[in-house]
């Protein structure tokens, strides 16, 4: 199906069951007040009208102080005002105050959305009040690692036709968003804003794993008018992501779009099956505020040999990525535009990846690079990559040189400029 084609379809299904019954029951709410609790009276509000009902937040800010759950069924929210997730970091850092409802890397989250058949409009002007800055303080001179109970802002999981609608996150302590366990969701406007704002630490990377969003174990998603200022991915494509649409997506800073990591579970399977991505932007930003755009799109997988266990370590994860399209991307003086890799975790000697990444098609790139090599391409020797393709891929370096390409067992390029550009290796 035409990717518009099966946009539109993937919206008038998640809109179709507002033209059902009329919404029986109402809750209005009004925030309380500075230094008041309203986590009460949001969990009553979600719990009397978030099932056949709708759910009206007026504007302000309502200070939540626990880990909070909405389960939504045939019902509408609409947020005019901030969900303020106050910033007790060793509160938060207690595993018992926080779900592990992501199973990959063991991922906390202080506030889940989970149900069918409802949307969540906030009308471009509420969302989120993640209170980063304290978070990015406190971490700027403590060791940071996967798992370690840094909470994710806003998560969907276990939704069934789920809308999310003109969103915004302020200041996410770790990643933005996340979509797990998951099927036809549809999130059409996201504002994430992870923008350091104490000056002891301008020109460092303070905000990192600010991810905008990581999709896991999830079907039939669309991520349409993102903007999101980070210090890392901007999207994450985790495991067995599949028929994932991407349109209208501006990335500020960080490490661009990522597919993976894959391959870290050696007793689980990584599918990517079916990603088109279209009008992506990739922008650096002023060095001072993020020093950090490593690059456009790039794939990256564990080796083959285990180096530990999860959340830190891992490899030896079998799997595949396959029918991928990016087009339509233009980059910002990036570091690298373009890159695999499949060497995620590893160590010289390792057995090299069985994860293979084929049918990945490359449409319509323009923009700049640092470097002079603006495609990398190095695929697993265990699992050489078929049908890289190219079409109209116009990234130049900054200084001035001729773009370099490189693919290292890759068993077809087709399509980038030059007879035989991209000179083809075998280890």
């Amino acid at each position: 199906m035409h990717s518009n084609s099966r946009l539109a379809l993937l919206l008038l299904t998640s809109l179709g069951f507002l033209f059902g019954p009329v919404q029986a029951k109402t809750c209005t709410l009004k925030p309380l007040g500075a230094g008041q609790d309203d986590t009460d009276q949001v969990e009553a509000a979600i719990a009397s009208c978030g099932q056949y009902g709708q759910v009206i937040f007026e504007a302000g800010d309502y200070n939540i102080t626990r880990k909070m759950t909405w389960d939504l069924v045939s019902s509408r929210v609409d947020l005019y005002g901030y969900l303020n997730f106050l910033p007790d970091v060793e509160y938060w850092l207690n595993a018992d105050n926080t779900y592990r409802v992501v199973f990959i890397q063991n991922q906390a989250s202080w506030f889940v959305v989970t149900g069918h058949d409802f949307i969540i409009d906030a009308h471009g002007v509420g969302g989120i009040q993640g209170n980063g800055q304290t978070w990015w303080n406190y971490f700027a001179n403590r060791t940071r690692e996967d798992g370690d109970g840094r909470p994710i802002a806003f998560t969907l999981s276990n939704v069934t036709r789920g809308l999310v609608q003109d969103f915004r996150i302020e200041a996410q302590p770790f990643w933005c968003n996340t979509v797990v366990d998951s099927t036809d969701v549809v999130y059409d406007g996201m504002y994430c804003n992870a923008t350091n704002t104490n000056p002891a630490y301008y020109g460092t990377n303070v905000v990192p794993n600010t991810d905008g969003i990581d999709t896991y174990r999830s079907d039939r998603v669309s991520l349409i008018n993102w903007d999101i200022t980070c210090g890392d991915d901007c999207l994450a494509i985790k495991g067995n992501t599949t028929d994932l649409h991407v349109q209208n997506y501006v990335c500020r800073g960080g490490n661009g779009i990522a597919f993976g990591s894959l391959g870290q579970y050696a007793n689980l399977s990584d599918i990517v099956d079916h990603v088109e991505m279209t009008n992506l932007t990739l922008l650096r930003l002023d060095s001072s505020i993020q020093p950090n755009m490593v690059s456009g799109v790039y794939f990256k997988s564990w080796t083959a040999t285990v180096n530990g266990v999860p959340p830190t370590g891992g490899g030896g994860g079998g799997g595949y990525v396959s029918n991928v399209l990016a087009q339509d991307v233009y980059v910002d003086r990036v570091t690298v535009p373009l890159h695999l890799y499949q060497t995620n975790g590893g160590h010289s000697g390792d057995t090299p990846s069985y994860l293979q990444f084929s049918n990945l098609t490359f449409i319509n790139w323009s923009g700049t690079s640092l470097r002079s090599k603006v495609v990398d391409i190095e695929c697993s020797a265990n699992a050489p990559c078929p049908n890289i393709d190219f079409v109209n891929f116009d990234v130049q370096p900054v200084n001035g040189t001729a773009p370099g390409y490189e693919c290292v067992n890759v068993l077809s390029e087709r399509g980038l400029p030059g007879a035989f550009a991209c000179f083809l290796l075998f280890h």
